[in-house]
């Protein structure tokens, strides 16, 4: 069987490995493009729109987890010239033990432990095999093929669900909950009270922090804010937005599907992503 992929590893020597074990168990099998880290990993993804995607776990910036989401929200299902696009099957490549049970779990193609063993990879060719085989049998059998945003929302689904996994082995510890925010105003450190807040929003290397009054910009990343902040209180809505529950006063939707909500005090449209648009359904 010919397909194409993409490798996103961010050591060389365990890319090229990966690249020579594929070769050998599947010789069918382009790889397009092999890339060092996350953000890579979409952009290529995205332009050169493989059929298979191998995704280390840890990359710099975006891991794995987060490229796939992130690629999940930006892909197009439908395409111009030939119809539904398929959304890339993923396998994960991971030293961790933890997250390859953890991507199992949530039914992930497959998961490759590193350094790859020949055997192991071959389980998994097989397994990815199958599953384009049968993409091409649908395909092949149906006039309109309308599955694939289905199975575009059933890989968003698990992508959540081992996101939120993943955030629970790493946050097994328990953090204080977050009450006072300490922002640099020019010579001064204002404490601003986390009640006060209605949007924290990564922003380069800065996370903007939205009140009623004003705007403040701190230094602390949004991934070490996550864990500090209330649930319940403050919902994430975008990889790089959260929000205060109780000020949302409507979300609406584009003619791109796209969601976007409005809070009350704040004057900005905020983007919903994919893989948080279950928040915000009908009761």
């Amino acid at each position: 069987m010919h397909a194409t992929a993409l490798i996103a590893e961010d050591e060389p020597l365990l890319a090229q490995a990966l690249h020579a074990e594929l070769a050998r168990a599947w010789p069918g099998l382009q790889v397009l493009a092999t890339v060092g880290n996350g953000l890579s990993a979409v952009q290529q993804a995205l332009a050169l729109k493989p059929q298979v995607l191998f995704f280390d776990i840890r990359m710099p910036g975006l891991s794995g987890l987060e490229a796939a989401a992130e690629l999940a929200d930006a892909w197009d299902v439908r395409d111009s010239e030939n119809g539904a696009t398929p959304f890339p099957v993923l396998v994960f490549v991971t030293a961790y033990d933890q997250y390859a049970v953890q991507a199992f779990e949530v039914q992930a193609v497959d998961y490759v432990l590193k350094p790859v063993q020949a055997v192991r990879l071959q389980k998994t060719v097989a397994k990815v095999q199958l599953v384009l085989a049968a993409r091409a049998s649908a395909a092949m059998n149906s006039e309109a093929p309308q599955a694939e945003p289905d199975s575009l929302s059933h890989t968003v689904a698990q992508l959540r669900h081992l996101l939120a996994a993943s955030a629970s082995v790493a946050c097994a510890a328990t953090v204080p909950i977050l009450k006072v925010i300490q922002a640099s105003v020019g010579q001064q450190i204002r404490m601003v009270p986390v009640d006060d807040v209605l949007v924290f929003e990564a922003a380069d290397k800065y996370v903007r922090v939205l009140t009623a009054q004003r705007e403040y910009l701190i230094r602390t990343p949004l991934k070490d804010l996550l864990p500090q902040l209330d649930a319940q209180i403050f919902w994430q809505i975008h990889r790089s937005t959260v929000v205060r529950a109780e000020a949302i006063e409507a979300v609406s939707r584009d003619d791109t599907g796209k969601q976007h909500l409005s809070l009350r005090g704040c004057n900005e449209k905020l983007l919903v992503s994919r893989l948080y648009a279950h928040l915000f359904k009908p009761m």
